[in-house]
């Protein structure tokens, strides 16, 4: 990778630290007027068709065959499901908290690496980074002083964001394993406009009240057409294609930030001692993992290199 390409990798996840850290708040604006698979449908058939528009104005290669296949599929998984799951959990839990649990898809992503042929190994201190994690998502989940509803609700968008990570850090690993000619950026407007036509039937199948059209959650789709899908997205596709996966997914670190200080700020919600001990506790998880994961990849480079 030369340094200028090095660069841009790095401004893309930048990029993506910062914009998708504000789509928690995006979204839960924009779920005041559209149901979560609706919403899915409609923001990226416009950031994905704008996307593949350009890229066709520009002449850039387009996926075809097997490749295209690949690509759809992996995008059906990174964003249909993913953020799919993220949506219908805003349903259920403050904006901020969805982002908390979400700090802990990178232990997806050890996981799956190890699973798939070729793919590192945990070592001892990442097994233990991942079990402070999720000991710090366990603190998340328990039962506070509101009504057990609420506290039910909060198990089930656990639960709903969970298989939501699952299959963004599936389809991520695919992604980055598909051999493809494609621009990184190109492949991601594919893999938006196919989740925007996978979830079309979804939306016309689930039951849903009559939509009722806000201009702030109108507003609210724009800002994530814009900055999270075409900027974000591509940022994302342009990161996850460039820098090793324990660099790429430092990005829910800063989410968690951003999303926490916007949801307290626009709807007042609530983040008290335990909320901060459970961030606490998953970001020195989450961290002990990095350190184990950029300490491996450096002894294979310097033993590569012996």
């Amino acid at each position: 990778m030369s340094s200028r390409a090095g660069g841009a990798a790095y401004l893309a996840l930048a990029a993506v630290c910062l914009f998708w850290g504000t789509t928690y708040l995006g979204i839960r604006m924009a779920l005041e007027s559209f149901p979560p698979a609706v919403l899915i449908a409609l923001r990226y058939f416009i950031s994905g068709g704008i996307l593949l528009i350009a890229a066709r104005l520009r002449g850039a290669h387009l996926p075809r065959g097997r490749e295209l296949r690949n690509t759809i599929i992996s995008g059906i998984f990174v964003i249909g499901i993913g953020n799919g799951a993220l949506s219908w959990a805003e349903l259920l839990i403050p904006s901020g908290l969805a982002s908390l649990i979400v700090t802990v898809s990178p232990f997806w992503f050890i996981i799956f690496e190890a699973l798939v042929p070729g793919g590192a190994k945990p070592h001892g201190p990442t097994i233990v980074g991942m079990v402070v994690g999720f000991a710090g998502a366990c603190i998340l989940l328990m039962p506070g002083a509101g009504a057990t509803s609420f506290h039910m609700e909060t198990l089930i968008g656990f639960a709903i964001l969970q298989l939501g990570c699952i299959a963004w850090c599936l389809g991520s690993i695919m992604q980055r394993r598909l051999k493809t000619e494609a621009h990184p950026i190109v492949s991601g407007a594919v893999q938006q406009l196919a989740s925007s036509l996978a979830f079309v039937p979804l939306a016309l199948a689930i039951p849903h009240g009559p939509i009722v059209i806000k201009a702030r959650a109108v507003w609210a789709v724009a800002y994530l057409v814009v900055f999270g899908s075409i900027i974000g997205y591509s940022a994302y596709a342009y990161t996850i294609a460039r820098l090793p996966v324990a660099i790429a997914s430092i990005y829910p670190y800063v989410n968690s930030l951003v999303a926490v200080a916007l949801g307290w700020l626009f709807y007042r919600e609530h983040f008290g001692m335990r909320e901060f001990l459970a961030m606490l506790v998953i970001f020195l998880g989450v961290g002990i993992v990095k350190w184990q994961s950029a300490r491996a990849e450096l002894n294979a480079r310097l033993g590569a290199a012996a």
